[in-house]
């Protein structure tokens, strides 16, 4: 007997929530270490500067495994794939808690990185997959908010526990997540084969396409002012807004709700209008960064501004990866992980430039001019793509996928 409609949406939202929880690992580790920044650099003997490399190994090892394991997984089942990568993310992050040193732990940090791109390109797969096409960027978001909760959550018990027992232990929390993750990911998600013409050639005719790599800059670039300023929110909170360091896990968590807050919105948002949703977006972190280099020397204004960067950095992904899903028909498991490698060559981007301005000693609030201006240049780079969309030939087809925020993709289902 077939399934109801009401048990095929109760399998659905079990896969969504499994492939949620997996974020929630993946952005407790992203985001935790530049709480425990302090206690991190004090216990390792090095400056502020060269722990952001410690944040800036594990982005570079989200871009160099995102496209890379995505081509090679392209003819294993997404299933296969999503439960595969997370093991993987698992044992990375542990072997973070034995590193002996500096160097070490960035090995250990970049090799921690490796899967999260692939595995949060396959679970937007996924997640499209599961719902009617006027719905996947919210269902993209779902997935998303589980990055969004570990910022109120995970990363805010996270900080405390490194305060605590110390930072390392925060790797040990994480991989405990991830094995929750492989045994509900194993139980939850529906096996589908692959596609029989799944190969990584196919998966790398999306970088043939020059919408693919304007999305991309505008990840890259536009979400690099966002990491400008959060890598540095454990020094600038206590440093320039005076908050002692018993806060942070409180300002964190604050930073979280506006996390959740904006994953929420940027789905809505982007199913109604992806490009429209990127320009706004964008504009909004312009004026949200410049204000708080201005306001975040004032504990009142240091916390509102902590909460809309929150969100106005979380409103940005569901759009961008809806965009790379239109941009590549046929080819949107590589792409879709090439959206996860475009914001963490952004947080290396943000640490690196953020890192930057603070050794030159132009202060803690100078990493959110940089923030700024970059942000101006993705918007930038977002118009000369919608400029470009105008000016290509038009599909009888398209005016109703860009209602729905589905290009057409004549190739087989997956």
């Amino acid at each position: 007997m077939s399934s109801t409609p009401a048990l095929q949406a109760k399998r659905a939202s079990l896969a969504v929530f499994a492939l949620a929880v997996g974020g929630f690992a993946i952005g407790t580790t992203e985001f935790a270490i530049m709480g425990l920044l302090q206690e991190m650099v004090t216990d390792l003997g090095i400056s502020v500067p060269a722990g952001g490399h410690v944040i800036s190994a594990y982005a570079f090892g989200v871009v160099v495994g995102a496209p890379v394991l995505a081509a090679l997984g392209a003819r294993i089942p997404h299933k296969t794939m999503a439960v595969g990568l997370m093991a993987l993310f698992t044992m990375g992050n542990l072997s973070s808690f034995f590193a002996p040193d500096y160097q070490w732990l960035l090995v250990t940090r970049f090799l921690s990185g490796l899967p999260h791109g692939a595995f949060f390109g396959v679970a937007a797969v996924i997640a499209a997959s599961l719902v009617a096409p006027t719905r996947r960027a919210r269902a993209i978001s779902m997935v998303m908010l589980g990055l969004s909760i570990a910022n109120v959550v995970g990363v805010p018990f996270a900080t405390w526990l490194g305060q605590q027992a110390g930072w390392r232990w925060m790797f040990v929390m994480v991989g405990a997540i991830g094995l929750l993750t492989v045994a509900l990911t194993a139980r939850f998600v529906p096996f589908k084969p692959a596609h029989p013409e799944a190969s990584i050639r196919r998966e790398l005719g999306a970088l043939r396409r020059i919408q693919v790599w304007l999305a991309l800059l505008v990840g890259t670039v536009g979400f690099g002012g966002f990491f400008a300023v959060y890598a540095y929110i454990s020094p600038t909170m206590t440093n320039v807004a005076g908050f002692d360091t018993s806060m942070l896990p409180l300002i964190v968590g604050l930073y979280g709700l506006g996390n959740v807050f904006g994953n929420i919105a940027g789905g809505r948002l982007a199913d109604r209008s992806v490009m429209g949703s990127i320009y706004a977006i964008l504009l909004g972190t312009v004026l949200i960064l410049a204000g708080y280099a201005w306001l975040v020397q004032y504990k009142a204004g240091a916390l509102v501004l902590v909460f809309m960067v929150g969100a106005i950095g979380s409103m940005l992904v569901p759009p961008l990866q809806t965009r790379l899903l239109d941009a590549s028909p046929g080819a949107q498991s590589l792409a879709s992980s090439l959206n996860h490698a475009a914001l963490n060559m952004a947080n290396a981007l943000g640490a690196l430039l953020g890192g930057a301005v603070i050794a030159w000693g132009w202060g803690y609030r100078s990493p959110a001019v940089v923030g700024a201006v970059l942000a101006l240049l993705g918007l930038g780079i977002a118009l000369i793509s919608g400029w470009l969309d105008r000016r290509s030939p038009k599909d009888p087809a398209r005016p109703a996928a860009e209602r729905t925020g589905q290009v057409p993709d004549k190739s087989p289902a997956r």
